[in-house]
């Protein structure tokens, strides 16, 4: 895909945050969207903000039978659906021993098990198509595991690992994955602690409508902040271990 112009895209988790702004500026580059999410009053006041004539269809991702049914009614009333980002996720990190146990079952629901119920509904359409992109949201809360982090990084690691997987078992798809930074949110707005290089929205929404237009397989901002993490990716683990325990020794024994 070398432009969003003219092209249809579907965005699962436009309500707030990345995915509004996304659809903002998506709506300014001229692209078709359809707008999904849980809170439907919160679609309807972003459909009212835009200046295209977009299709809106909330849904619960952890809902099976709502992304397919979702799925269904796009697929009856449109030709072709060229881009489906999927950034619909929960946020709530904590030690492993404070963990709510229902909370985590929720955040597995809608993170991973939602991942899964979005790729059951959508990848039979884009294979029938023939082409067609799928971006996937990930995190750099993902690449390695630090205190306080779970159980969303573990999330995002498989949001990850799936991405790569889809890459390897469907090349005639544009497969991507999204990995943020600090983004200030609603989500992020529940943290207590400095988020270094954090952006705004705006920021993260240019970064990626400018992604799903580039052919790498990644799409990982602000760069200043993901490089460094992706250095402590691939660290030794005795010295990413060491260097982690320093990084952190203000908010965790």
């Amino acid at each position: 895909m070398k432009t969003v112009s003219g092209k249809t895209i579907w965005i699962i988790g436009a309500s707030s945050g990345i995915g509004r702004a996304l659809a903002q500026e998506l709506d300014r580059r001229g692209a078709t969207l359809i707008l999904s999410a849980r809170r439907a009053d919160a679609l309807t006041a972003l459909g009212a903000e835009l200046e295209g004539d977009h299709i809106l269809l909330p849904l619960d991702v952890a809902d099976i039978e709502q992304v397919e049914q979702a799925a269904q009614t796009i697929s009856a009333q449109i030709n072709r659906i060229d881009s489906i980002v999927h950034l619909a996720a929960v946020y709530d990190p904590v030690r492993i021993d404070s963990m709510d146990i229902a909370k985590v079952r929720d955040l597995v629901n809608v993170n991973v098990m939602g991942t899964f119920h979005v790729l059951h509904a959508v990848l039979p359409i884009l294979t029938k198509q023939g082409f067609g992109q799928l971006a996937l949201c990930g995190s750099v809360a993902g690449f390695r595991g630090l205190p306080n982090g779970q159980p969303y990084s573990a999330t995002k690691a498989a949001v990850i690992n799936i991405a790569e997987t889809l890459k390897l078992e469907h090349p005639t798809l544009d497969i991507k994955v999204i990995n943020p930074g600090f983004v200030r949110t609603p989500l992020t707005d529940k943290n207590d602690f400095t988020m270094p290089m954090i952006i705004e929205p705006s920021d993260a929404a240019t970064a990626i409508a400018d992604g799903l237009v580039k052919s790498s397989f990644e799409i990982h901002f602000p760069k200043r902040f993901t490089l460094f993490i992706k250095l402590l990716r691939i660290l030794p683990n005795a010295l990413y271990f060491q260097l982690a325990k320093r990084l952190t020794a203000d908010k965790s024994p």
